[in-house]
């Protein structure tokens, strides 16, 4: 079990980051098989990096905020 939780935290590190970027890739599924949405595979790139960005916000976010309940 120390192996796998090693491995998740190397390459994660967090399970906000893990949830974020698997509902990212969902949603680019969608626009791939939906052809209703076709008209936002041009920008899926800037979604992306937008959707990433987001993420790592949160993620520092709470970060942040329980280093402060630490401290307090």
């Amino acid at each position: 079990m120390n192996v796998i939780k090693a491995i998740y935290n190397f390459l994660v590190g967090d399970i906000i980051i893990l949830i974020g970027i698997i509902l990212v890739f969902l949603v680019f599924a969608l626009f791939q098989f939906v052809a209703a949405l076709a008209f936002l595979r041009p920008y899926m790139g800037a979604i992306l990096i937008v959707a990433i960005l987001v993420v790592l916000g949160l993620t520092l976010n709470r970060e942040l905020r329980s280093k402060k309940r630490k401290m307090a």
